[in-house]
């Protein structure tokens, strides 16, 4: 390993000789088994600094570790070094400024949990051992944004690491224009090892949980869901998922192992007030199991930790939809039921409320004003003979789909499908303008190890 004395790495390295290298190496995709050079684990920006530069001296290619649950598995890379950001995992939180300072190693489970104990909270990962980071970065979605806005429109500022192993701060005063990319365009512009974000009362009691019904009733419920969710309060946070019902003792024996349809909700307002502006939602059927009454938001944050544990296959896309016709909603359980894998969870989340009233150049996420948000999760066991079968009915889905796109997409909701897909994210004018942003802090793409964008 190739150091300077300017930037001389004090951490632990981890090699494929190492104990517990196997498991730093693993991510939450158990499709990805990649072997790098080396982990090098870090608890501090000036360690990250150190790692970034033997990798370059070193000619190495460079993946970055922050929670590992990207579907892509870019937290790791096969022959280079993985600086590895888990031991940066601080929470703390100033309760009168309404802020928090988080490590880019943190996840969200650990980040609500801190920032509950002072009845605040922001827009969070819906897995808790979710990343922080990448999911920051990739813009944020989660079951608050209707009421607060992606996390990304709750940074405040940005510690990051750049290319050259200079430490930087990235705000609306400070380096506005990485500022500006770092919101939604992803880990292409260095290692942010802080993120301070603004935080809101909320909890920590809310009203959620999940409404179950069982797979013939699909259409009717997603119908139904639609037109609530078109005019719903800015507090309604929801979800539908087609998924298979699990052997648990709160679903109705008849009902267990069979194709059914989950409605999730968080509502950010008034517990006392939620069952009467859901009343919609939750009257409608009736349900075969109400799991929704008051409950601690970290619960809420950790209703989906179950049906997605680490190490199963993974193969996901997403799109964007301009509309949810009858047409759509048919489609969409013609071809996403019976699913293939048990595991399988085909989502709709909608949009609108705050999300869509921030400008959409303010950042370089955009899509704001889609109503609808589909992140097909194609999930099986980790047996290789069930991948192509579990692969072709997530794309056959996706394709069935495409008439509604809006031709965009949710990066964080999707694998590795090239260059043209990430440039639809963005759209030209702003893929531009990220690329001119990235030949300032990254022109030899460095940081090209995930969606990439790279320099003009």
């Amino acid at each position: 390993m190739t150091e300077t004395t300017e930037h001389r790495f004090s951490g632990e390295t981890l090699t494929p000789e190492s104990a517990g290298y196997d498991a730093a190496r693993s991510v939450f995709n158990g499709l990805v088994d990649r072997r790098p050079q080396r982990i090098m684990r870090c608890s501090s920006a000036e360690q990250v600094a150190a790692a970034i530069a033997s990798a370059r001296a070193d000619g190495l290619p460079l993946s970055v570790y922050g929670g590992g649950h990207g579907v892509t598995g870019s937290a790791v890379v096969d022959g280079g070094v993985c600086v590895d950001l888990r031991g940066i995992d601080h929470v703390v939180v100033d309760a009168d400024a309404r802020t928090a300072r988080v490590g880019g190693g943190a996840t969200w489970g650990a980040f609500d949990a801190a920032t509950q104990e002072h009845g605040l909270a922001v827009t969070g990962g819906r897995v808790s051992t979710t990343g922080v980071g990448g999911l920051t970065l990739g813009s944020g979605s989660g079951w608050l944004e209707r009421a607060f806005g992606f996390v990304c429109d709750n940074l405040v500022s940005a510690r990051v690491v750049t290319t050259d192993s200079r430490i930087v701060t990235a705000s609306e005063s400070e380096n506005p224009d990485l500022f500006w990319a770092l919101r939604g365009g992803g880990g292409n512009f260095g290692v942010v090892t802080e993120f301070t974000l603004r935080l809101h009362p909320l909890g920590p009691i809310v009203f959620g949980g999940m409404l179950l019904y069982p797979g013939f009733m699909a259409v009717d419920v997603l119908r139904n869901w639609r037109d609530y969710m078109l005019t719903a309060p800015d507090a309604v946070g929801s979800g539908v998922a087609l998924i298979t019902a699990p052997p648990a003792e709160f679903v109705p024996e008849p009902a267990r192992g069979q194709p059914c349809v989950g409605v999730v909700i968080a509502y950010a307002g008034d517990p006392d007030e939620a069952p009467a502006v859901l009343a919609p939602l939750l009257e409608f059927g009736p349900p075969a199991a109400n799991l929704c009454q008051p409950m601690p938001y970290v619960a809420v944050q950790q209703l989906l930790d179950p049906p997605n544990p680490k190490g199963m296959h993974n193969y996901w896309t997403g799109d964007f939809l301009t509309e949810f016709p009858d047409e759509a909603v048919e489609a969409w359980v013609e071809h996403g039921f019976p699913p293939v894998s048990p595991l399988t969870q085909l989502i709709v989340v909608a949009g609108g409320g705050a999300i869509a009233r921030v400008d959409d150049d303010a950042t370089a996420f955009g899509n704001r004003q889609s109503p609808f948000n589909l992140h097909m999760l194609g999930m099986w066991p980790p047996d290789p003979a069930q991948d192509e079968q579990n692969i072709s009915h997530i794309r056959a889905l996706s394709a069935a789909m495409k008439p509604w796109s809006t031709g965009s997409v949710y990066l964080n909701f999707i694998g590795d499908e090239g260059l043209t897909r990430v440039e639809s994210a963005y759209g030209p004018e702003k893929y531009a303008r990220l690329r001119g942003i990235k030949r300032t802090w990254d022109p030899d793409n460095v940081f090209r190890h995930n969606q990439n964008i790279p320099p003009a």
